[in-house]
């Protein structure tokens, strides 16, 4: 079964709203879940990953999808273009993090969703490097208008540590 887009989606739905499609970057995207959603409501979407195997087919085939292979990792990055929003979940690489405010339109989104430290005592990932720190998304992001962070915690063994936020960069 395909694992559902992020409920942070439904919860702030009137945020994309929009009377021309947005441009979406979903970096890391894996299978392609949370960028299926945009897709799905007539947004234009890039999705992005080092291998774009795992992407769901019919994505890779939609109209309003474009495919971008590139290693995150190894330096030195171009810019990945401007976007209306920016998706990353589960996915957490330091060094990108200017790379990443670069491909934010002004006026645009970021939304950002992955482990806090907390997880590495329930389970994976356990590397510090991507683990965030106690309310690090906040602290890189206090310049841009915080439209909504938090924090989740498992409950009864259900889910993990994790930080999200969804912020707008400043138009100037």
């Amino acid at each position: 079964m395909k694992a559902p887009a992020s409920p942070l989606f439904e919860r702030f739905a009137h945020l994309f709203l929009a009377d021309t499609p947005l441009t979406v970057l979903d970096v890391a995207c894996g299978g392609g879940r949370n960028g299926a959603w945009f897709l799905a409501r007539g947004h234009e979407v890039c999705f992005l990953d080092i291998d774009l195997q795992r992407l769901e087919d019919e994505l890779k085939q939609h109209t309003r999808s474009k495919l971008l292979a590139r290693d995150l990792e190894t330096p030195p990055q171009a810019p990945l273009g401007q976007f209306d929003l920016v998706l990353v979940f589960n996915y957490l690489h330091r060094p990108l993090f200017a790379l990443l405010e670069a491909a934010v339109k002004p006026g645009g989104l970021l939304i950002y969703e992955t482990f806090t430290h907390q997880q590495a005592q329930i389970g994976r990932p356990r590397n510090p490097d991507f683990l965030l720190e106690d309310a690090e998304l906040k602290r890189r992001f206090a310049h841009w208008q915080q439209v909504y962070y938090g924090e989740q915690t498992p409950v009864e063994g259900e889910g993990a540590f994790k930080a999200s936020i969804i912020c707008r960069k400043p138009m100037d």
